[in-house]
């Protein structure tokens, strides 16, 4: 049995966002700093919570929206991650592997979204083969 790599992605996408919220906590509370926390916080844990709603998604159009999603926001916590960084806001051995860790958490989440892309555009293709040779059979 293939290990299911939707719930890999889902179990770092939540270790991710506790990462992240350990990070904020020990970040300076600076109220000038408070507007990049936050966004790096809602970043950081909603790419997880999309991938969850993703996988509850009712078709593959929600789903591949989700996932489209939650690519977005794990790109956007990276770019709150650099930033903290440039800023020397928190340890820099902590930042880097956060920085890392979100990289791979996007590319993850498009090889996902693109592989359930590819199965819908392999089954639409094999319907309009098989309902093309019907028609010729008529």
């Amino acid at each position: 049995m293939q290990p299911d790599r939707s719930q890999d992605i889902r179990d770092r996408t939540f270790a991710f966002a506790c990462a992240v919220v350990t990070l904020a906590l020990e970040l300076d509370a600076d109220y000038r700093l408070r507007s990049i926390i936050d966004q790096l916080l809602r970043s950081g844990t909603s790419t997880g919570a999309n991938l969850e709603e993703a996988k509850a998604a009712s078709s593959k159009r929600e789903f591949l929206r989700y996932m489209q999603i939650s690519l977005r926001e794990s790109r956007e916590a990276v770019y709150w991650l650099r930033i903290c960084s440039e800023l020397r806001l928190g340890s820099e051995a902590q930042l880097r592997e956060l920085t890392d860790e979100g990289q791979q958490i996007a590319l993850g989440a498009i090889v996902v979204s693109t592989k359930r892309r590819l199965i819908a555009t392999y089954i639409l293709f094999a319907f309009c083969i098989l309902n093309f040779a019907l028609l010729l059979s008529s």
